[in-house]
């Protein structure tokens, strides 16, 4: 966010690829109280590092957006092109509009200066190193630490936020680096823009309801108690699968099946973070 300081950094750097994952992210609480902050930090970010890459000459870029960009009432699954056709989900509509401002950026510097820039929006990410905080992180590594810690204190029921209905996709972290990568080796903007289009998605394919996940984190986990879910809470957007196709068609797809990566997931939690459940 310190444009003098990226700046410099491109400068001495020389630096000739770029994947811009920076972002200020959470889920629907974090996303919905922090609305003002989600917009003005994401906007900043994306505006300096994308001017530093077009000032210092940077030969590619790849922006990371997210699934959020698309319409609330979007078709299902999300193809690329409903981009822009719909309203998008309040709770967390300053975030998608940082993130369309990203990818957009990345479409005009190409248009202007030819720059080799483009995005790549992913469906829900989880894995190692996520943030498994309550109050500002997504769904699943909020449920590994909820769970984790009702079977921990021996808490013979946890509440969930919302119905259970809500359909989401994830994909494991190391599946889109090694997406990202892919991009980075085979596909150029001008691939990207040729097929009409300011962006390509990178999702897993797979679609599960949010009760279904609650039961596959509670077997990763071993707990056995009772699942409480709260209607009250905001579901967020029913549906956000997305159209796999073009990147299948460019040669790229997932390897790892949810129910191993969760399992991944809870493996790393367990031996690398030490959480204290009695603040959980």
């Amino acid at each position: 966010m310190n444009k003098h300081k990226v700046m410099d950094f491109f400068s001495d750097e020389k630096i000739d690829t770029v994947i811009l994952c920076a972002a200020k992210v959470g889920g629907i609480l974090a996303n919905n109280t922090y609305r003002a902050d989600f917009l003005y930090d994401n906007l900043q970010i994306s505006s300096t590092i994308i001017k530093a890459a077009q000032k210092f000459g940077v030969k590619k870029l790849i922006n990371l957006g997210s699934s959020c960009i698309y319409p609330k009432h979007a078709d299902i699954p999300i193809k690329e092109e409903y981009l822009l056709t719909g309203p998008l989900e309040h709770t967390n509509e300053p975030y998608a509009i940082a993130k369309i401002a990203a990818l957009k950026m990345c479409e005009s510097f190409y248009d202007q200066y030819g720059c080799n820039f483009y995005s790549v929006m992913p469906c829900n990410l989880y894995g190692p190193r996520d943030n498994f905080d309550l109050k500002s992180s997504h769904v699943l590594p909020a449920l590994i630490n909820k769970i984790h810690c009702a079977k921990e204190k021996g808490d013979r029921s946890i509440e969930v936020w919302g119905s259970g209905k809500p359909m989401r996709e994830f994909l494991y972290v190391e599946d889109l680096a090694d997406g990202v990568i892919h991009c980075m080796e085979n596909i150029n903007a001008k691939d990207i823009y040729s097929d009409g289009i300011s962006h390509i998605n990178c999702g897993s394919e797979y679609e599960v309801s949010i009760l279904e996940l609650v039961h596959l984190i509670k077997d990763a986990v071993g707990y056995d108690g009772k699942i409480v879910f709260d209607s009250s809470k905001p579901d967020g957007t029913f549906r956000k699968k997305m159209d796999n196709t073009r990147i299948k068609s460019k040669g790229f797809s997932p390897k790892v099946a949810l129910k191993d990566g969760i399992v991944k997931t809870y493996k790393w939690y367990i031996k690398n973070l030490n959480i204290d459940c009695d603040q959980v």
